[in-house]
Parts: C-alpha cells; sequence; structure tokens
C-alpha cells in the first residue's frame, strides 16, 4: 500500500513522461489526507489514451464499489469519451476504513481526481451517483477538503456531473431512505451493511453535519454543472435536483431523465454517453 498524503500519491505513483505511452490499466491503492487506504483503477480509454485528455474520475453510490458490474459498466461507457478513473469509497470493497455516509468520502474522491492528473490529464470530470453525487458537489465545492484536512494539489475539478443526488440530508420521504436510514443508524443495520453488502459503516455520527449538497451546489460556480436525475427514482423526488438546480444558477444545467430511476443502475447507456459529450465540450 501507499502512504503519505493524496498529493503525495499523486505525484509518486507510476507515472509516464509526456512521451512515453500511458500504461492500458493501473490498479493501486491511494492513501488520502486522512490516512484511509481507497482502491482505485485508472484505464486510459478509446479518447483518452494520450495524455492531455480528459479523465473521468467515477465515484459510485452507497454501497457499491469499483467492481461492481454497473460501476464497470458506467466506466465502459465513459472510456468512449476519455479516460477513467473508478475507485472504492473508504468502508466499500477492498477499501481500508468505514463509510460516513458522504462525509469524509470528499478525501477519496480528491486523492482520486489527484492521481488521475497525475497521468497527463489537464481536464479533470468527476461523475457521483446517489452518495457519490452528493460527494462530487462538496469535494468540488470544498476543494477537495473536509473539516479542516488541507486540500489536496489538483483535485479541483474542470466539471462536475451529480446522479440521483439528495439536496439535503437526513431525508426519509421514501421507504427505501427509511430502509437506508436503519442500515446507517441501526446496530443490526450495520452488521447487514458488513456481511450482506460489503459496506463498512461507521456507527458515530456526522459532527460537525457536513456541508449539504444544496449549499455546495451554489460554491461550484464557475466550474460547470450537470445535474441529472430520472423522473421515476424510488429514492429522492424531483424537487431535491430542482433544489439543486436553483442554487446552481446560471453555471448548472438540469436534465430530467423520463424513466429513469436511481443511480447507476438506472443510466442507460445513451444516457452516459450524453454525459461524456457534455463533459468533453464543458471542461476546458
Amino acid at each position: 500500500m501507499s502512504s503519505g498524503s493524496a498529493d503525495h500519491v499523486a505525484r509518486s505513483a507510476i507515472v509516464p513522461e509526456s512521451e512515453t505511452p500511458l500504461p492500458a490499466r493501473v490498479r493501486m491503492y491511494l492513501r488520502t489526507a486522512d490516512g484511509v487506504d481507497v482502491d482505485a483503477r485508472y484505464e486510459p480509454g478509446a479518447a483518452g489514451s494520450a495524455p492531455g485528455g480528459p479523465v473521468f474520475v467515477v465515484a459510485h453510490g452507497f454501497t457499491g464499489d469499483l467492481d461492481r458490474p454497473q460501476v464497470r459498466r458506467v466506466a465502459r461507457a465513459l472510456a468512449r469519451h476519455g479516460a477513467v478513473v473508478t475507485f472504492s469509497f473508504r468502508g466499500h470493497g477492498a477499501s481500508g476504513g468505514r463509510s460516513t455516509v458522504g462525509d469524509r468520502e470528499v478525501l477519496d474522491l480528491a486523492a482520486a481526481v489527484a492521481w488521475a492528473r497525475g497521468f497527463g490529464h489537464a481536464r479533470a470530470v468527476t461523475v457521483g451517483f446517489s452518495m457519490g453525487g452528493s460527494v462530487v458537489l462538496r469535494q468540488a465545492a470544498l476543494g477537495g477538503a473536509a473539516d479542516g484536512t488541507p486540500a489536496a494539489a489538483g483535485a479541483r475539478p474542470d466539471a462536475v456531473v451529480s446522479v440521483s443526488s439528495p439536496a439535503r440530508w437526513y431525508y426519509r420521504g421514501t421507504a427505501p431512505m427509511r430502509r437506508l436510514h436503519w442500515l446507517v443508524t441501526r446496530p443490526e443495520g450495520r452488521l447487514v451493511g458488513r456481511y450482506g453488502l460489503r459496506t463498512r459503516i461507521h456507527h458515530r455520527d456526522w459532527d460537525p453535519v457536513p456541508l449539504p449538497p444544496v449549499e455546495a451546489a451554489g460554491r461550484i460556480a464557475p466550474v460547470p454543472l450537470l445535474i441529472v436525475h430520472g423522473d421515476q427514482d424510488a429514492y429522492f423526488p424531483l424537487d431535491h435536483p430542482r433544489m439543486l438546480a436553483e442554487a446552481a444558477g446560471d453555471h448548472g444545467e438540469l436534465w430530467i431523465e423520463p424513466g429513469m430511476g436511481h443511480a447507476e443502475h438506472a443510466a442507460a447507456d445513451g444516457l452516459l454517453h450524453r454525459i461524456g459529450d457534455w463533459a468533453a465540450a464543458r471542461a476546458g
């Protein structure tokens, strides 16, 4: 495993010089600014094999990880538009630590973005789903910092795509979200998460409460922001993306997708390709 800060990881990984062909694939552990080892994978992609091309950093939803079939499908679709970095948030898959359900995860994303830039990509686009959708908003607004932790060098993205994100915390207005709160807040729920869903959840409550996604959306400018939400989302109704879009103002764009459900499971390949086109046009 690697050691040091997120900036150290980005600089000390096996990074090719501009005249050296990029490796076909790199998988390694990144050390976040607060000392958590995060499992990450880099793939050049069809359109991003040359240094300087765009790189997409994919932030999965709660209980996902970089090896899940739906995350691999997202990576394959975005690889047509640039290089792709996937990683597992803390407490998920092979990563260390415990999930804080979107709080300290901004440091995981910051380490992944800094690492991605180390491969020579001048443009980095963060694409997050559900919990990951809230993390990409907060990470862009905070520059990769959390609770006084210094921001990682090179961690600020050039464009942000937030898919199926909540606008506010502690939402319990739908049955799936009530089940999720049981999973996170109850000891028996956390056991289900650990042994049934490969997700190790921290037992402590947030202290302090993280910046809400709706407030983060208003702080991202001038970085371009795309908000995507399905009109059949069973977790978060349409007032959530509309609140985010209103907070984002002129620098944000809202896509309400007819017939789409929640997060990466429901994101069709056609939507992912449109996201890739949007990002390639907006980033930089």
